[in-house]
């Protein structure tokens, strides 16, 4: 597991996709979790204390962020509350969006419930367009190509799901998500590519360090290897 930042209050690692960050009540029975990969990994005894700062879906790859102490954990829950991380994902997505697109739209707070019924929280998200992708691959029987797009991701508050169901509120769902895409791009897409994954990746964070405000903390976690099937070969830039 790569870890591109360690000290002795917080770690941040470059989690692969289709890896759970740690077991949940959904997913009791699974063993092979990052928290678990990374306590063998560090020769961590049981007792040492190694906590996900915030969420990254399975399917998701890139940053995280871990404490290592109690008081890192609350510090940086504070951090996020106010909005003090600043986050940037890329997508593959279906269509061509607009060149740039800020969504305003709130969310239920869970979204493997029915919405009705919830409180709708506030969810802010901007997004800008890095490059349009035209496969020689019909999806609907209508048209000989179908047109997909790479996208940058800023979420501006923090909602579960937030990215992929304002993608999907957007018309223009991530290639991948099986909760909130299209089956039928979805599966049309992983035969053209030969890979099947969410096409999700936390790139970039940026945040104040918890326990020294004056030090800035700034990472990046490079694509992986089979974003490059996906980017046209003369992109540059993401």
């Amino acid at each position: 597991m790569p870890i591109l930042y360690a000290d002795d209050d917080v770690w941040v690692v470059d989690k692969p996709a289709g890896l759970l960050v740690h077991r949940s009540r959904l997913d009791a029975h699974e063993e092979d979790t990052l928290v678990e990969r990374l306590r063998q990994q560090a020769a961590l005894a049981s007792r040492d204390f190694l906590a996900p700062a915030h969420r990254l879906d399975k399917g998701t790859s890139g940053l995280l962020l871990l404490a290592r102490h109690a008081e890192a954990a609350r510090r940086l829950g504070a951090l996020f509350e106010a909005g003090a991380v600043h986050k940037r994902y890329v997508a593959l997505v279906r269509g061509w969006p607009a060149p740039t697109l800020h969504c305003e739209h709130p969310l239920a707070r869970d979204p493997e419930r029915p919405s009705a019924g919830q409180p709708l929280l506030p969810a802010q998200t901007t997004f800008e367009r890095l490059a349009c992708i035209e496969w020689p691959f019909s999806v609907d029987g209508r048209h000989p190509s179908s047109r997909y797009a790479v996208v940058s991701a800023q979420p501006l508050t923090g909602r579960r799901h937030q990215i992929r169901r304002h993608l999907k509120h957007l018309a223009h769902p991530i290639v991948g998500d099986s909760t909130h895409g299209k089956g039928a791009h979805n599966r049309a897409v992983a035969a053209w590519l030969g890979i099947q994954r969410l096409w999700l990746h936390a790139q970039s964070l940026s945040l104040p360090h918890p326990m020294r405000p004056e030090q800035r903390l700034a990472l990046t976690a490079p694509l992986g290897a089979e974003w490059a099937a996906v980017l046209p070969a003369d992109h540059t830039g993401v």
